[in-house]
């Protein structure tokens, strides 16, 4: 596995392009606020994110409460049922996840991962960040006007959706349009950052092949996201206008409340496809940056190079390119052809491919390796078995013959948030423990992130494994109320108790997660330039924090991959990127 593009022990040749002109901010505001430092720009991200998931948390509680004790929560009726629902979802695949994985981890690690001063187009990086928060603001207004937020669902289908009997109808649901429009605005001046980025500033000797997984992970879902997120960007348009100016994009003829409406036309179906061609390639947009993270903090917490590298660079690729014919699988109850539910169905089994390929790589890695269960490998650790979980009742849903029963059951509920929910998030709780270190000079409390961990985890599991039972009992979702359902047993109601308060459990168990961030900033233990040992080159600046411009006067050169642990005749159990070459030394 070597790069012929460098001789080895020959320096790199001469910079291609010239060391970039950086902005220098000139006030507070213009330092921490209007910033146009990526590092800076990343936290804001991640705060705004995770304020704005704090709340989806809050809003699953609620449909917790209502499935688990119907009717006793006197404000929870039907319509803050299915806001809740409605909001929660959509918050968290979009404005939590997407947010945090490109727009956090996304500013913070790229430039320093591929030793660059800074994005390219500081500026536009500095717009993008101020119109998702935006959106997100616009958002969260829907609980303040008349109506209150959309109850449509979280993929806002019509006619449902515009329709007097949906909540929500009035304003709700063009404020979640608009502000899924700014959005998308927002993330393609970011996504085009991150792709240029990557290709066009990258340090001398640093070769595509000497990138961590990280940046490939979140260079890959960029370049996904600007060709799907096209998709939903024009399906909002034009649900907007047939909201607001009547036209019939999507609504075909129909009557209301025995009144004939004057749509005619329109396709439901076309929505539906427009949605899903951004909606699975959005499940990767958000797996494979967690897959890149994944594959570094198992790396150096094994204290083994990773295993298969390039094998893991073209995996991530082939999932991307499957992940844009796979979306038809989310549709085989709309009533498509047969040949078409065939396809998709053969698509679906086929990216399990790459994904496995991946996952034996990983488990590779850590066979006969130095493990250190640290708390960024415990989240890794955690996010494998997860991962591995939900893939495989997704090989169930990805057949027809399987989907069409389960489709409107909570088995999709617990498929959906073990691969969407718990394991990305296990790898954002991991990425944090891991860099927080370099972002604030400072460690995190292990003893507290153990805790953190197996709360989470177990808990976890004991909220969504027995949501499978219910579902092939073919307890329905989306329901408001049961009411008396004959092939759904009493005990599937106590089930619902005891998922309930566990969720509630584990949800306020994040409170341990935010009072170590929180403390740490000021009575962390000195972390120190490099507390991890790590060999990527974000972990050889020469300040911790790192200043304005990364890296001091000059860039550094790299000689090497980032996976260089255990080499015989070093010094120590790694060799940094940006070290000079050993004696005899043939690196990758």
């Amino acid at each position: 596995m070597t790069d012929a593009s460098i001789p080895q022990n020959v320096a790199p040749p001469p910079a291609e392009v010239e060391d970039v002109e950086l902005y220098h901010a000139h006030s507070w505001l213009t330092k921490y606020v209007f910033s146009q430092d990526a590092k800076v720009i990343a936290i804001q991200y991640a705060g705004t994110a995770i304020a704005v998931g704090v709340l989806a948390l809050v809003l699953s509680w609620v449909i917790r409460l209502q499935l688990a004790f119907p009717g006793a929560i006197p404000f929870i009726d039907a319509e803050v049922y299915y806001q809740s629902v409605t909001m929660h979802g959509m918050i968290m695949v979009v404005y939590m996840l997407t947010a945090i994985f490109l727009g956090g981890f996304g500013n913070y690690l790229i430039p320093l991962m591929v030793g660059a001063r800074d994005m390219v187009f500081p500026y536009v990086n500095m717009l993008s960040y101020w119109v998702y928060l935006i959106a997100t603001l616009i958002l969260v207004s829907s609980y303040f006007v008349p109506g209150g937020p959309t109850g449509a669902g979280w993929t806002l289908y019509p006619p449902q959706s515009i329709l007097t009997g949906t909540p929500g109808h009035e304003w709700g649901i063009i404020l979640m349009l608009a502000s899924l429009i700014l959005f998308i605005v927002g993330f393609t001046m970011g996504g085009l950052n991150y792709v240029v980025t990557v290709l066009q500033a990258r340090t001398r000797g640093m070769t595509l092949m000497r990138m961590p997984l990280t940046v490939w992970g979140i260079f890959s879902a960029a370049v996904m996201a600007l060709l799907a997120f096209p998709g939903l960007f024009v399906a909002c348009v034009m649900l907007l206008l047939d909201r607001t100016l009547g036209t019939s994009f999507f609504m075909p003829s129909l009557v209301e409340l025995g009144e004939r409406k004057d749509y005619v036309g329109g396709s439901p179906i076309l929505f539906q496809h427009l949605f899903w061609f951004f909606g699975h390639p959005e499940v990767y947009i958000v797996a494979l940056p967690a897959f890149g993270i994944v594959s570094d903090l198992i790396s150096v917490h094994a204290r083994k190079n990773i295993f298969g590298y390039r094998m893991m660079v073209w995996a991530i690729i082939a999932i991307g390119v499957l992940s844009m014919v796979v979306w038809g699988h989310h549709m085989y109850i709309s009533g498509m052809d047969p040949w078409f539910g065939f396809f998709f169905a053969v698509t679906t089994l086929a990216i399990a491919v790459p994904t496995a390929l991946k996952v034996y790589n990983w488990v590779l890695t850590l066979w006969h390796a130095d493990i250190h269960f640290t708390t960024p490998m415990l989240f890794a650790l955690g996010f494998l078995v997860t991962f591995v979980n939900g893939g495989i009742t997704g090989l169930y849903l990805g057949n027809v013959i399987v989907d069409v029963p389960l489709s409107a059951t909570l088995f999709v509920v617990a498929h959906f948030h073990m691969v969407m929910g718990i394991a990305p998030v296990l790898v954002i709780f991991g990425a944090i423990y891991h860099w927080y270190p370099k972002i604030t000079g400072r460690m995190m409390d292990e003893r507290l992130g153990k805790i953190h961990f197996w709360i989470t985890f177990l808990g976890a599991y004991a909220i969504f494994f027995p949501m499978h039972y219910l579902g092939v009992l073919g307890m329905p979702r989306r329901f408001y109320e049961m009411g008396e359902t004959a092939f759904v047993p009493a005990s599937a109601e106590t089930l619902n108790i005891v998922i309930t308060i566990t969720a509630l459990a584990v949800g306020f168990a994040q409170s341990i997660f935010f009072y170590n961030l929180f403390k740490s900033l000021k009575h962390g233990a000195p972390a120190g330039g490099n507390p991890w040992r790590a060999a990527s080159l974000e972990w050889q600046t020469p300040e911790t924090p790192p200043g304005h411009g990364n890296w001091g006067k000059h860039l550094p050169v790299v000689y090497r991959w980032p996976y260089a642990y255990s080499v015989p005749g070093a010094a120590e159990d790694y060799l940094p990127q940006n070290a000079p070459p050993l004696a005899g030394e043939h690196s990758p």
